[in-house]
């Protein structure tokens, strides 16, 4: 069982924000994989799939974005899975949209979401995948700017790299994080794309 947890805020207002791009990429894998999203009895909303036989499990929080960690703790100890086989899909303002970036474990790189999840799993050992939104914001304005919605071409460059980054959780589910990363480095020295590992 494998667990792809995506960081967003709750609520239609935010549905299309940068800061939610986590949501929107699992709404994207969950409608390839015709799944639908249902309540659970902790703060989370989840779809439950299979891909070769291998068991997966989408998560979005329903808390905000700064309290990620607390759905993310309920949802580890309720499928008793270990950190290894938990991915976290997250906006990233360090890195160009339509780029990437995986790691296998680190620090929160100032997203509080991910910070947060640090903090509640007591440990920063657990794969994340990195979604770029982009940086073009002035000193201060940062709050605002990842509130705000992607606009129609930027929507056009996530779609592609969706794509993509489908094929790396197909990964991620079937074979693990070793697997993904490799896939993921003959993708990009192949097609010379924008993605990093770190």
């Amino acid at each position: 069982m494998r667990i792809i947890i995506g960081i967003g805020n709750p609520g239609n207002r935010y549905q299309f924000n940068r800061h939610n791009v986590g949501f929107q990429f699992l709404d994207y894998f969950a409608d390839k994989k015709t799944l639908r999203f249902k309540p659970s009895k902790f703060d989370y909303y989840f779809a439950e799939g299979e891909s070769n036989n291998n068991p997966f499990i989408l998560l979005k929080p329903s808390s905000y974005v700064n309290n990620s960690g607390i759905p993310v703790l309920a949802a580890i100890e309720e499928y008793k899975i270990p950190l290894s086989d938990l991915l976290v899909i997250i906006d990233d303002i360090n890195i160009p949209i339509s780029s990437i970036r995986i790691r296998k474990a680190g620090g929160d790189g100032g997203h509080n979401g991910l910070g947060s999840i640090i903090y509640h799993l007591n440990s920063q050992e657990f794969p994340r995948l990195r979604i770029g939104i982009g940086n073009d914001f002035k000193s201060g304005n940062l709050p605002d700017y990842v509130l705000s919605d992607f606009n129609q071409e930027e929507v056009k460059e996530l779609v592609k790299i969706f794509d993509t980054c489908s094929s790396l959780v197909d990964e991620f589910i079937n074979d693990g994080f070793k697997k993904m990363l490799n896939s993921y480095s003959q993708i990009f020295n192949s097609e010379n794309l924008n993605g990093k590992t770190d």
